[in-house]
């Protein structure tokens, strides 16, 4: 099966990066690929648990990714970019692997193909 790798750089809010991942990830899971999601820098907010959308005009996206984990879509968060946006991993959505750069460019370089939003 073809592996897809897509790479979350934005937030959850401000534009519509982050909602686009979700979509496409889902997309491609449901079109028989293996699809890996990544998040990194400020991706990783897209996992954190008890979002607030109030008045944001975006739409909470943790039940999205709850969906995408239970669909068989591997979720991995950079560890370096938690620490440095001091999430720690009970903040996290459960389903999410937390993992190390290199650990990540392994999962990159052995993808087929690789979306960066």
């Amino acid at each position: 099966m073809p592996i897809v790798s897509i790479i979350l750089r934005r937030p959850p809010y401000g534009d519509i990066n982050a909602a686009e991942a979700l979509r496409h990830a889902l997309g491609g899971v449901t079109s028989g690929y293996d699809v890996n999601l990544i998040m990194v820098d400020g991706g990783v907010f897209t996992a954190r648990k008890g979002q607030i959308e109030e008045g944001t005009g975006f739409t909470n996206l943790e039940a999205t990714l709850k969906d995408c984990i239970d669909m068989g879509i591997k979720v991995y968060m950079d560890k370096g970019s938690m620490k440095e946006n001091y999430l720690d991993p009970e903040m996290i959505v459960d389903g999410c692997s937390i993992i190390n750069s290199h650990e990540i460019s392994t999962i990159v370089k052995e993808s087929d193909k690789i979306m960066i939003f």
